[in-house]
């Protein structure tokens, strides 16, 4: 959806209009992608908790709380791993990262990668842009292989695919079938 163009003259600067044209340009804008801080946590666990709520990607049944995602930052940040966040006009619009793929030492240059968009920027190209900036960065630090577990039907799948670098999507029949068992026991 395209935003409307306006126009500004200086009779017309009133602060409203400039307002209304600022956010029309930022609504255009492409999103920026930098490294997640702290003060992204409460952002980044809205988005997660709205996915474990509503989606079957995060594999969680019970949505963690802020301290628990600031932790989980922690931790992968303190094996030196990226964890970023697109972000337009202040507001956090999805986040990636990086973790372990295995603990073994033969799988010490493989790792995961979670992506998480918020609703309402879903379809915007937000998690192609996120995991393409996450494949370089671990790139540079020296990991060859990337394995990704996507568990929603909503188009990620195919995207992904179409990403350059990657080389083999598979797909596994069910793998959240318990999840699916649980939700039908409660009902």
């Amino acid at each position: 959806m395209k935003a409307p163009l306006a126009t500004l003259s200086a009779a017309s600067a009133t602060p409203m209009a400039v307002a209304n044209a600022t956010a029309a340009v930022q609504a255009c804008a492409s999103p920026s992608i930098r490294d997640a801080t702290a003060a992204d946590i409460p952002a980044i666990q809205a988005i997660y908790a709205h996915h474990v709520r509503h989606g079957r990607a995060s594999f969680e049944e019970v949505e963690p709380g802020v301290d628990d995602i600031r932790l989980r930052h922690a931790e992968v940040k303190r094996q030196g791993l990226p964890y970023l966040v697109a972000e337009r006009g202040g507001e956090v619009l999805g986040y990636a990262y990086a973790s372990a793929y295995r603990t073994r030492s033969a799988y010490r240059f493989a790792i995961e990668d979670s992506v998480y968009i918020a609703p309402d920027a879903l379809g915007a190209g937000i998690g192609s842009a996120l995991l393409s900036d996450l494949i370089e960065s671990c790139t540079v630090r020296g990991f060859r292989q990337m394995v990704a577990v996507i568990g929603d039907e909503d188009g990620s799948l195919a995207a992904a695919a179409n990403l350059e670098g990657v080389d083999e999507v598979l797909s596994i029949a069910a793998p959240d079938a318990h999840f699916d068992a649980a939700l039908y026991e409660e009902v």
